[in-house]
């Protein structure tokens, strides 16, 4: 498991949060960085928060050097969608939509 994927495997968005947040306040030399941060985190090993920032590390070295497109934002967030029954607006819609508006 690499590369972006792997970045949020097992970890929820809030996770991540507290995660990056941990890494602020948590200073890089401390030699209980790790165990601090899983406490940090919760429900998290030293050893996961270790590996998760290794993964951090490795995918932004690919971005800055290029090797993986980092537009996620860009990325579309709807699934297409096959109509099997045509759509048609029957008279007894228009009558619901009159009295709905009415109230």
């Amino acid at each position: 498991m690499d590369g972006f994927q792997g970045l949020f495997h097992g970890w929820t968005w809030e996770e991540n949060k507290l995660f990056e947040l941990a890494l602020a306040v948590v200073e890089e030399n401390n030699p209980a960085r790790w165990d601090i941060v899983s406490m940090m985190v919760g429900g998290k090993s030293a050893e996961e928060v270790e590996k998760h920032y290794k993964i951090l590390l490795e995918d932004l070295l690919s971005i800055e050097s290029g090797f993986m497109d980092h537009r996620l934002g860009e990325a579309h967030l709807c699934l297409p969608v096959e109509y099997t029954q045509p759509i048609s607006w029957t008279e007894e819609d228009q009558k619901m939509l009159v009295r709905l508006d009415v109230n």
